[in-house]
């Protein structure tokens, strides 16, 4: 349930990210198709707690340096090791496809680092882009390394939305996908949640966190290239001496698994 206060904080953020300049409170509202009274409630609430202010007398009003030393304070105490922002970065590379880190959030996978391609046509994800889990090879990647028990009760509060002619509409089929993930060697997706997009994910343990790194592109590029994608994230899962969830370890293969 999405509560309309608090998304209209997001949503005004994302506006002066966007505008990158002070805008006045008509401008806000007019642009933001929001009420006059409303957006007065909002800003006022805002420039009281020091979070907006104006940098210019009667010039429009602006976030305030607040905003960014409260989230490099939340970034210090829970930091994304570099190393796990390096290693989407290196795959994105190889690959030449957007490449994401995710980890579960509700019923959906977070992205919480995009590295993005630079084809002209490409998957577009951002930090803090969502997913469903069960829908998706990154989510997958997430499902496979719960208990039995902890899957069970996710399945439970499970809503099952229709997103395309290919998304996983039951447990017993995103069952038979994660079981086909482990002879496999690696979780994959087409079209289940996004048309026209296909991924191939791993599961990615660091310390107590569960992760997922996918790799995904347009149907077109990418669907034949999925088990080449595969053997390129686990090459580098390995070379950067991280460890992919054991269960769907390949044979031999030093450094985890894949699924």
């Amino acid at each position: 349930m999405r509560v309309r206060q608090a998304a209209n904080v997001v949503s005004l953020l994302e506006y002066f990210a966007i505008r990158g300049e002070p805008a006045t409170m008509a401008e806000i509202a007019d642009d933001l198709g929001w009420p006059r009274s409303s957006t007065f409630n909002i800003i006022g609430t805002l420039v009281e707690m020091g979070f907006f202010y104006e940098p210019r007398l009667r010039g429009g009003y602006y976030p305030s340096p607040r905003w960014q030393t409260i989230s490099q304070e939340i970034s210090r105490k829970d930091p994304i090791p570099d190393v796990i922002r390096d290693l989407a970065d290196r795959v994105c590379a190889e690959t030449g496809e957007t490449t994401a880190i995710g980890s579960m959030s509700g019923q959906s996978v977070v992205f919480i680092h995009v590295c993005q391609s630079r084809q002209p046509i490409r998957y577009h994800a951002e930090i803090g882009t969502t997913v469903p889990l069960h829908a998706s090879s990154a989510g997958r990647s997430i499902l496979a390394q719960m208990e039995p028990g902890e899957r069970d009760a996710f399945y439970r509060k499970l809503v099952f939305n229709k997103f395309s002619e290919t998304t996983p509409m039951s447990i017993a089929r995103i069952e038979a996908d994660l079981t086909e993930a482990v002879s496999r060697g690696y979780h994959q997706s087409d079209s289940e949640y996004i048309a026209d997009l296909t991924g191939v994910s791993l599961p990615l343990t660091y310390g107590c966190r569960r992760l997922s790194i996918v790799v995904a592109g347009p149907v077109s590029r990418s669907l034949s290239r999925r088990p080449q994608t595969a053997e390129v994230l686990r090459k580098t899962v390995a070379d950067f001496g991280l460890q992919l969830w054991p269960e769907v370890n390949p044979a031999g293969l030093s450094g985890g698994s894949n699924a």
